[in-house]
């Protein structure tokens, strides 16, 4: 067999799906970790800042974002170590099912290995689901947030008297940031419309984006892995009982 045959065999046992799946869970996980960590940092100096005057008021929000960005380091930790476990069941179970080297055999042992990567990823699939859309609510929180700042500016152009736009108002306390006794708790008229001008806002903004942007893409790499694997999966299944082992 010649250098170039080997060559061939070579990139026909690579797993491109697996491979491109890989590659987008590092880049949507370390998008979303990074700029996840970095936004619920803004969030509590924009909350402490703008909605909240009393400590005891955001000591609750406080906690939470703490223990929310330990769990970002696990999850940066665990899916570093998952996608290569994902990538190295791809390699095998590709060579398998190509055949194409003579030690790389359909087994008992790695067909239960394959249909276990195939539950445990279903199930971070849904998990991951439930995390793109917790992900949207700081999202929607800040982009409602900028329309009333949008809205207050026209009336603020538009009409002489401050009484037009005084009424219009966020309220953290909605949307479950601080607890419903909290003072002030809500930002009106043109103190909103300041907020909404400062370079804090619009970095909060932009970091949510980019991580809800993150979760995405993380999630499509785990569609990808679950498409993946479960083909690769159903053809092991289909030489097992052809007596290709």
């Amino acid at each position: 067999m010649g250098c170039y045959d080997c060559c061939i065999r070579c990139i026909g046992a690579v797993p491109y799906p697996s491979l491109v799946a890989t590659l987008l869970c590092y880049a949507g996980t370390a998008l979303f970790c990074g700029c996840g960590h970095e936004a619920l940092a803004h969030t509590e100096v924009l909350v402490k800042t703008y909605f909240a005057r009393n400590a005891q008021d955001y000591v609750v929000l406080d906690s939470f974002i703490k223990y929310f960005q330990y769990v970002i380091y696990g999850l940066a930790s665990f899916f570093f170590l998952y996608g290569i476990l994902l990538l190295a069941e791809g390699f095998y179970t590709t060579s398998a099912v190509k055949q194409t080297f003579g030690e790389f055999r359909s087994t008992h042992c790695g067909r239960c290995l394959s249909l276990t990567f195939i539950i445990v990823t279903y199930i971070l699939a849904f998990i991951w689901l439930a995390v793109f859309a917790f992900t949207a609510i700081p999202v929607f929180f800040l982009f409602n947030m900028e329309q009333t700042c949008h809205d207050i500016n026209i009336l603020a152009e538009t009409t002489p008297s401050i009484n037009q736009h005084s009424w219009i108002c966020m309220d953290a306390r909605q949307y479950g940031l601080l607890p419903w006794n909290a003072m002030p708790g809500k930002s009106c008229g043109m103190t909103l419309a300041s907020i909404c001008k400062t370079s804090e806002f619009h970095l909060t903004y932009d970091l949510y984006i980019a991580a809800f942007a993150g979760a995405g893409v993380t999630l499509l790499s785990l569609f990808l892995y679950l498409a993946a694997t479960t083909y690769n999966y159903a053809i092991l299944r289909f030489l097992g009982r052809k007596g290709i082992r």
